[in-house]
C-alpha cells in the first residue's frame, strides 16, 4: 500500500514535469511559468513550497517529545506572512524580474550586490536543503528497510528529474497537488487522532498531562532562555521574508495585485495547517509514545508517520507517507530551483556575462546549476543524519533574516542606502549569523559533541539581525552614494505602480 501510494505521487509529478518541460523554452519559463500563475495557483503553490518537512515532521516531532514548547515554532512560522503581505510582495513583484537580488541591485552597483546576495540565499538554500533531506531520509528508510544514505540519494535523483525538465511550471504544479494532499492528508489525520477522545482537544491534552506530567503543557521543556526564545521568533517572523525559493514565487504571477491575493490565500492555509500542528504533536504523544518515536528516529521527525499507523493501520501510513514525500519532493525542487536562479541569473549572467548571456545560455547555466545544488542537497542529508528538520530549518530563517531582509527593506524602502551598505551588510549578516550557529550549542555540543559551546543561544538571530540592520545603516551614512539616492524615485514609482511592471534588470 505504501509502495502504491508513492509511485502514484512520482508517477502523477513525472507526468507533470513531462507537460511542463513542453512548454519550459526559455529562461523566463524555467525560472517563473512565464508569470502567468493565477492568485489562488500561487497561493496553493506558496503554501506548498512553505510547508516543508519542517511543518509536518518537525513540529509534529518536537511537541511530541517537547509538549508545549514546540509550538514555538507553529506560531513562529506562521506570523512571517502579514509581514510578507504588507511589506514585500507588491514592492518585489513590481521592481524584480527573477530573485530577489534583482530588487536590492535595482539602484546600486550590480556586481558587488549580486554576489553578496548569492552567498546569504546560497547559505539559506542550504541549511534549508538540509533539513528536507534528513526528513526524506529518515521516512524512506522507515518505509522500505534502504539505508539512510540511499534514501537520501534516491529523493535527489527523483527531484532532478523533474525540476531539470520541468522548471517552475512543473515546481508549481507539483506544489499544488502537494498542498492539497497535506491540507486533506493531515486534516484526516488530526480528526482520527481527535476520535479516539470524543473530538474534545481537551481531552487529549489531558492525556498527555497524565501520561508525561504537567510540565508537557507548559513552557520551558525545548526552550528554558528567554533569549533564545526571543531570538527565535525573531529569526522566524523576519526570515520568511528573506527565504530565496518564497520570495521567487512572486514572480510567477502577472501583477501585484495577483501577489498579495496569492499572500492573502497562502496565510489562510498555512493557518489551517499550523492549528492542525497542535493536535498531531499531542495525539503521536499519547497514542505512539515518547519511547517508541525517539526508537525510530531520536530527532522525533517521524512521529507523524507513526501516529498515521496507530490511528489508521498500515494503509493510512502509506498515505500520510506519501503525503510526506510529496512535501519534501515539492520544497526541495523549489529550494533547487531558486539556487539555481541565483547562480545562473545572479552571478553568470549579472556578473560573469555582464547581461549579455543568451536565454539558451541562461538556460543551460541554470539546468548545469541544478545538479550541481542536487549533488550538495545529497551530500547535506547525508552528513546531518539525526538532527531535527524543524530545528534545522529554524537556523535556515535566522540566516535569511540576517543576509536577506535588512538590505531588502532597506533598499526598497530607505534612500540613502548604498552598495557598499548593501553589500556588508549581506555579507556580515551571513558571516555572522554562520559563525554564531558553528559556535553554539546546536553544533558544538549536539554534533560535535564537546562539552561546553562559545555561544550561549542555540539560534543565532538575536544578534546577527539587528548587526545588518546596523551595519547597512552606518555604512550608508559614513560613504554616502549619490547615484543610488537619486535613482530612489524610480524605486518608489514602481512601488506603487498598479499595472504589471517588469524590471528592465536582464
Amino acid at each position: 500500500m505504501t509502495a502504491f501510494f508513492f509511485f502514484l505521487f512520482i508517477a502523477v509529478s513525472l507526468g507533470i514535469t513531462y507537460v511542463a518541460a513542453r512548454r519550459t523554452r526559455s529562461a523566463e519559463h524555467f525560472y517563473t511559468a512565464g508569470g502567468h500563475v493565477t492568485g489562488l495557483q500561487n497561493g496553493l503553490a506558496l503554501a506548498g513550497d512553505y510547508m516543508s518537512a519542517a511543518s509536518f515532521l518537525g513540529i509534529a516531532g518536537l511537541v511530541a517529545l517537547s509538549g508545549f514548547d514546540g509550538l514555538i515554532y507553529s506560531i513562529g512560522f506562521l506570523v512571517g506572512w502579514p509581514v510578507v503581505m504588507f511589506l514585500i510582495a507588491e514592492p518585489l513583484r513590481n521592481l524584480g524580474k527573477y530573485t530577489f537580488a534583482d530588487v536590492v541591485a535595482f539602484r546600486l552597483r550590480q556586481a558587488p550586490v549580486r554576489v553578496a546576495a548569492s552567498i546569504g540565499s546560497l547559505s539559506v538554500v542550504s541549511f534549508y536543503l538540509i533539513a528536507q533531506m534528513v526528513g526524506a531520509g529518515n521516512l524512506i528508510s522507515l518505509l522500505f528497510g534502504f539505508q539512510y544514505e540511499l534514501a537520501v540519494i534516491i529523493v535527489g535523483v527523483v527531484m532532478l528529474g523533474y525540476v531539470l525538465f520541468g522548471g517552475m511550471m512543473a515546481t508549481t504544479w507539483v506544489q499544488m497537488v502537494k498542498a492539497v494532499l497535506l491540507l486533506s492528508g493531515a486534516f484526516m489525520l488530526a480528526m482520527m487522532a481527535l476520535w479516539r477522545f470524543g473530538f474534545n482537544p481537551l481531552a487529549l491534552f489531558r492525556a498527555a498531562s497524565d501520561q508525561y506530567g504537567v510540565t508537557v503543557l507548559g513552557p520551558g521543556r525545548l526552550v528554558s532562555n528567554p533569549l533564545d526564545a526571543m531570538s527565535l521568533g525573531l529569526a522566524l517572523m523576519l526570515g520568511t521574508a528573506g527565504l530565496p525559493h518564497i520570495l521567487m514565487r512572486f514572480y510567477t504571477v502577472p501583477d501585484a495585485k495577483t501577489a498579495r491575493t496569492s499572500v492573502s490565500y497562502a496565510t489562510a492555509f498555512i493557518g489551517f495547517f499550523y492549528l492542525l500542528t497542535f493536535i498531531l504533536g499531542f495525539g503521536a504523544m499519547v497514542l505512539v509514545g515518547q519511547p517508541a518515536i525517539r526508537a525510530i528516529d531520536p530527532g522525533g521527525n517521524m512521529a507523524a508517520p507513526l501516529l498515521a499507523k496507530a490511528v489508521g493501520g498500515d494503509a493510512f501510513l502509506g498515505f500520510i507517507s506519501a503525503v510526506a514525500f510529496a512535501t519534501i519532493l515539492a520544497v526541495v525542487a523549489g529550494l533547487t530551483l531558486a539556487g539555481a536562479a541565483t547562480l545562473s541569473h545572479d552571478l553568470w549572467v549579472n556578473v560573469v556575462r555582464h547581461g549579455t548571456a543568451s536565454d539558451k545560455e541562461q538556460l543551460r547555466v541554470a539546468r548545469g546549476s541544478t545538479i550541481l545544488l542536487g549533488v550538495l542537497a545529497i551530500v547535506l542529508g547525508i552528513v546531518f543524519k539525526g538532527q531535527n528538520v524543524a530545528y534545522m530549518v529554524g537556523l535556515a530563517f535566522a540566516i535569511a533574516a540576517s543576509a536577506n531582509f535588512p538590505a531588502l527593506v532597506l533598499s526598497m524602502f530607505w534612500r540613502k542606502f548604498t552598495t557598499r551598505a548593501a553589500q556588508m551588510s549581506m555579507l556580515l549578516g551571513t558571516a555572522s549569523s554562520l559563525i554564531l550557529i558553528y559556535l553554539s550549542p546546536t553544533i558544538q555540543i549536539d554534533v560535535l559533541k564537546n562539552t561546553v559551546a562559545w555561544f550561549p543561544l542555540r539560534n543565532p538571530g538575536l544578534v546577527s539581525i539587528p548587526l545588518s540592520f546596523v551595519v547597512g545603516i552606518l555604512v550608508s551614512l559614513l560613504w554616502p552614494e549619490p547615484e543610488a539616492e537619486a535613482r530612489f524615485a524610480e524605486v518608489e514609482q514602481r512601488i506603487h505602480a498598479t499595472s504589471p511592471v517588469r524590471s528592465a534588470i536582464s
